[in-house]
C-alpha cells in the first residue's frame, strides 16, 4: 500500500529504507531524496568554481544521491551518510575526469598564481593587512585583470580550505572551525566524522543550515548573508554561533577531540 506524503514525513529514515528495499515505492524514494538532497547541494558547492558550473555539478550530485538510494543495503547496518557521501563525490570526480577539466590550467596562469600567493604573503607582512587586488598588481607590475585571472584559475586546481575562522561572542579571539569539528582526511571519507556531520546538519533548522552552508562552503561574509536574508549581521552571528554550538556539543559527546 502506497503511503501518502504527509505520512511518510513522520517515518524514521531507516524504516523508509527498509520499506523501499521491499517494494521500491517511488513515493518513498522521493521522500528519501528530499531528506538528503542537502548533501548533494553541499558537495556540489564544495567542488564548484573549478571549471564547471554549480548547476551542472548539482545535477551530477543529485544523480549520485539517487544512485546511492537505489543501491543502499540497509540490512548491512551502516548509516546511509557513510555510503552516500563517497558515492556522490565519486560521481563528481568521474564527471570532472570525463570532461577533462580541473587540472588543465595554462602554465602562465599557474606561474602567475604562485607569484600572486607569494605577493599576498609578503604584502600582508609589510602592510599589516590583507592586500587588495590593486596592491598585488602594483607589487608584481602586472594588470589587475591578470591578478584576478590567476586567482580564479587557482581555484580550478587548488582545494578549498576548512581553515576558516569566526568571531567568538564570548571573548575577542577568533575560533577556527577545525577546532570544533576536527580535521577531515584528504578525501573527506572518514566514516565516523561524516556520520556526525550529517547527524548535526539534520538537527539544524533551515535558517541555521543556510547560514552554515553559505559561511563555510560558499565562504560568504556575515554581512553578505545578512543582506541576502534581510536581517542584521548580529542576527547572522547569533544564528552561526548557535549552529556551531550544536556541532561542538555533538562532537564532544562522541569524543571526537579525544580521537584526533
Amino acid at each position: 500500500m502506497t503511503r501518502d506524503k504527509k505520512e511518510l514525513k513522520n517515518i524514521d529514515t531507516k524504516e523508509l529504507f527498509e520499506e523501499y528495499d521491499k517494494n521500491k515505492d517511488m513515493a518513498i524514494r522521493t521522500e528519501l531524496i528530499e531528506r538528503h538532497i542537502y548533501i548533494a547541494e553541499i558537495l556540489a558547492k564544495k567542488y564548484a568554481n573549478r571549471g564547471i558550473e554549480y548547476d551542472d555539478l548539482f545535477q551530477v550530485a543529485s544523480l549520485g544521491l539517487i544512485m546511492a538510494i537505489d543501491r543502499f543495503d540497509v540490512s548491512r547496518g551502516f548509516e546511509f551518510s557513510s555510503y552516500v557521501t563517497p558515492t556522490i563525490v565519486g560521481e563528481i570526480k568521474k564527471y570532472f575526469r570525463d570532461k577533462g577539466w580541473v587540472i588543465r590550467v595554462p602554465r602562465r596562469i599557474q606561474e602567475m598564481s604562485k607569484k600572486v600567493n607569494t605577493a599576498k604573503t609578503q604584502l600582508s607582512q609589510h602592510l599589516q593587512k590583507t592586500p587588495t587586488i590593486g596592491d598585488i598588481a602594483d607589487y608584481l607590475e602586472v594588470t589587475e585583470e591578470e591578478v584576478i585571472e590567476a586567482i580564479e584559475g587557482s581555484k580550478v586546481y587548488a582545494p578549498s580550505s576548512l581553515e576558516i575562522t569566526y568571531d567568538s561572542q564570548n571573548d575577542d579571539k577568533e575560533v577556527n572551525i577545525q577546532e570544533l569539528i576536527g580535521v577531515l582526511d584528504e578525501d573527506y571519507e572518514k566514516v565516523e566524522l561524516k556520520d556526525l556531520i550529517d547527524r548535526v546538519m539534520e538537527k539544524l533548522n533551515e535558517l541555521e543550515k543556510k547560514v552554515i552552508i553559505e559561511r563555510y562552503f560558499e565562504k560568504r561574509t556575515q554581512i553578505s548573508i545578512a543582506n541576502s536574508l534581510n536581517i542584521s549581521q548580529m542576527s547572522v552571528s547569533r544564528i552561526e554561533k548557535k549552529a556551531l554550538e550544536k556541532f561542538r556539543e555533538e562532537f564532544e559527546k562522541d569524543g571526537i577531540h579525544d580521537k584526533k
